[in-house]
């Protein structure tokens, strides 16, 4: 992929239409990876490669390129939330 053309607080989907698990943090000078913040996990690194689309502020990635760790924390990522509210 070329470089990215990706913004600091685009969200971060496995998939349209499913729930953000992160939200982009940084951008590298060379725009040839992004920071995502996961939501209670931190911060990682994903490779553009990894990126299928962006549109709408909004940046889709293949979790079959992604870090294992990575997928652990997207697992976990609303675990903390309220399902009540």
């Amino acid at each position: 992929m070329a470089a990215l053309e990706v913004g600091e607080g685009y969200e971060v989907f496995l998939a349209d239409g499913q729930k953000a698990f992160g939200a982009v943090r940084e951008v590298s000078r060379n725009r040839q990876d992004i920071i995502v913040y996961v939501e209670n996990a931190g911060d990682f690194a994903i490779p553009a490669s990894a990126v299928t689309g962006v549109h709408a502020q909004k940046v889709i990635v293949d979790r079959h390129k992604l870090d294992p760790r990575l997928i652990e924390a997207i697992m976990r990522a609303h675990s903390a939330e309220d399902p009540n509210i």
